[in-house]
């Protein structure tokens, strides 16, 4: 069964085998590395990072250019919206379908990790700590793991309105503050990020990693989350996609910071994945998932489990800067 889903994973690839015996090249190799690390528990970031164009190439970079500085359509919110849910008991889901935001309550206020696209910021991040019996105005830190949209639009609502202050790695303040269009606004200069920063709110201390290669500033934390009073530590890897300049320089960048960071989430224990995502984590899923006692949290994979998540970025990011010779 495995060798058969291995052969139906490199055809959909694209990889070009015709047959169970034909040479595996070394594109080869890493994606069934990735294949292997990732099992069933990131199917889904296996699937958007190791099957891939055979050139090397983005697929969707013709349309992100033809729409650059446009402002985004938003859709209907029956498409993206999705419920709150309490996932920790210091952890809460403010989520779309499909894009995360994560409320850390701690003793002095809320940090909020990610702020997703603007359309959503009232309705998930606003609204939902309201539906779980917390208040916005407690919001202290704002924390952003990349400039992109579907991350940073948020996070001038909350600015403004509840002085949280937004924290960003130095190259993506630059990347915002050239931002054209940027629905919701642009926030303000506010802290500037450094690698291995502790950020200290009440009980609660969260590690900011500097992971450059989705973004050049994209930062990851390890965020310490107590489930039933135990604690446990959060990996939150902030940018995965490949949807940048695709050169052998860029690539090896994102491959170091993949080691980077899975080696920090290994001496730091971490047993579980987060992400801004659903597909990466299943985050969505996972957070409808009714626990009944005595039964381990869904999001918690294991320590062995989550350094596999990283051989999987590595492994699919090796094969993409492989692709690029061909």
């Amino acid at each position: 069964m495995k060798m058969r889903f291995a052969a139906a994973l490199m055809m959909t690839a694209g990889l070009g085998l015709t047959a169970a015996h034909a040479a595996l090249t070394e594109v080869d190799t890493h994606v069934l590395a990735a294949q292997e690390a990732a099992g069933l528990d990131f199917a889904g970031t296996l699937s958007v990072l190791c099957i891939q164009p055979s050139d090397g190439t983005d697929p969707g970079a013709a349309a992100r250019g033809a729409n650059a500085g446009k402002p985004r359509p938003i859709p209907a919110r029956d498409t993206w919206y999705a419920e709150p849910a309490k996932v920790f008991d210091n952890v809460y889901w403010l989520g779309t379908k499909f894009h995360s935001s994560w409320a850390i309550k701690t003793s002095a206020g809320i940090i909020i990790i990610d702020t997703m696209f603007n359309y959503a910021v009232e309705d998930e991040i606003v609204g939902g700590l309201k539906k779980l019996g917390l208040n916005p105005a407690d919001i202290k830190y704002v924390i952003i793991s990349h400039a992109h949209g579907d991350h940073d639009q948020g996070s001038k609502l909350l600015q403004d309105r509840y002085g949280a202050r937004v924290v960003m790695a130095a190259a993506d303040w630059d990347a915002t503050a050239k931002a054209v269009n940027m629905a919701g606004g642009q926030p303000r200069r506010d802290i500037e990020a450094t690698d291995g920063q502790k950020l200290t709110l009440g009980d609660t201390t969260i590690t900011i990693i500097q992971t450059p290669g989705h973004t050049l500033g994209t930062l990851s934390y390890l965020i310490p989350v107590k489930d039933h009073g135990k604690t446990l530590v959060a990996a939150y890897s902030g940018g995965m996609g490949f949807n940048f300049p695709r050169t052998p320089e860029r690539f090896d960048t994102y491959i170091a910071s993949a080691k980077k960071f899975g080696d920090a989430a290994k001496a730091a224990g971490a047993s579980i994945v987060f992400s801004n995502h659903s597909m990466y984590d299943l985050a969505w899923t996972r957070s409808r998932v009714a626990r009944k006692p005595g039964e381990p949290s869904p999001f918690v994979v294991g320590e062995e489990a989550v350094g596999r998540y990283f051989k999987v970025l590595g492994e699919c990011a090796m094969a993409g800067k492989l692709r690029l010779a061909k």
